[in-house]
């Protein structure tokens, strides 16, 4: 295994000597690195998890977030070359879904690397435009978009100063995930997984199914009691899956 170096992208690693595969994960719409925090305690020793750190949030706070997916794509895919030493799986939740998928579409392309699995989550499949947009709503609007959604703390949406801080954050990212538009590619050679929530509001069974045209190799679909968010709320479950997903 090759020495690893500090890395701005990945935050919350831990070393693990017994490491044989690297799980990056990939947050959601205003997420930051530490919605994984407390993943590697649940997986199995040999799954080493690497959350990546976007930029505009946790330690990367200065810096300015993206608005398009494939400029940050094109950024991380450098920055993580090193760490793909080892067999490697994505996990990305909505926003993080389609960012996951983006940069396996681009290693290929300029690395020939894949991961040996990709695991979605809580998003439609590329082609399929999002149902509800949301970057470009008046701030009252999108705050009460946010309340109703679940996802964000409700201290941070009655607090200004926060807000001030999370808002252009959340703009930059629904911005990515709205505006993303899909460009025909061939399948992926490796298998996909997608987990949603039976109470989602921003998904469908039929658009989750939908991501099944993307892979050459095995598909599976699996529902969680939940909302958008019952990545949060169905953790222990979701993790044990993943587990059972990556050792197999």
């Amino acid at each position: 295994m090759n020495s690893l170096k500090k890395n701005s992208w990945i935050a919350h690693f831990r070393p693990n000597p017994k490491a044989k595969l690297r799980l990056f994960c990939f947050p959601y719409a205003g997420g930051s690195a530490l919605i994984f925090r407390t993943w590697q305690d649940y997986l199995p020793e040999n799954i080493q998890v690497c959350p990546l750190e976007l930029p505009g949030r946790g330690s990367r706070l200065r810096e300015t977030p993206f608005e398009d997916i494939t400029s940050l794509v094109r950024a991380i895919a450098p920055a993580i070359q090193s760490w793909l030493d080892l067999p490697f799986a994505f996990f990305g939740h909505s926003l993080g879904a389609i960012v996951s998928f983006e940069l396996a579409c681009f290693l290929r392309r300029e690395y020939g690397k894949l991961p040996v699995h990709l695991i979605v989550s809580g998003r439609q499949a590329p082609p399929i435009p999002h149902p509800s947009p949301k970057h470009a709503l008046a701030e009252a609007d999108l705050i009460s978009e946010l309340k109703c959604l679940g996802g964000t703390p409700k201290d941070i949406l009655e607090n200004a100063e926060m807000l001030e801080l999370l808002l252009p954050i959340i703009r930059a990212d629904l911005t990515m995930n709205e505006t993303y538009h899909y460009q025909a590619l061939e399948p992926l050679d490796c298998p996909i997984t997608v987990f949603g929530g039976l109470q989602d509001p921003e998904t469908t069974k039929e658009d989750l199914e939908a991501w099944e045209k993307h892979t050459n190799k095995s598909f599976s679909l699996q529902m969680f009691s939940g909302n958008h968010f019952f990545i949060n709320t169905e953790q222990q479950s979701l993790l044990k899956k993943i587990g059972q997903i990556l050792v197999t």
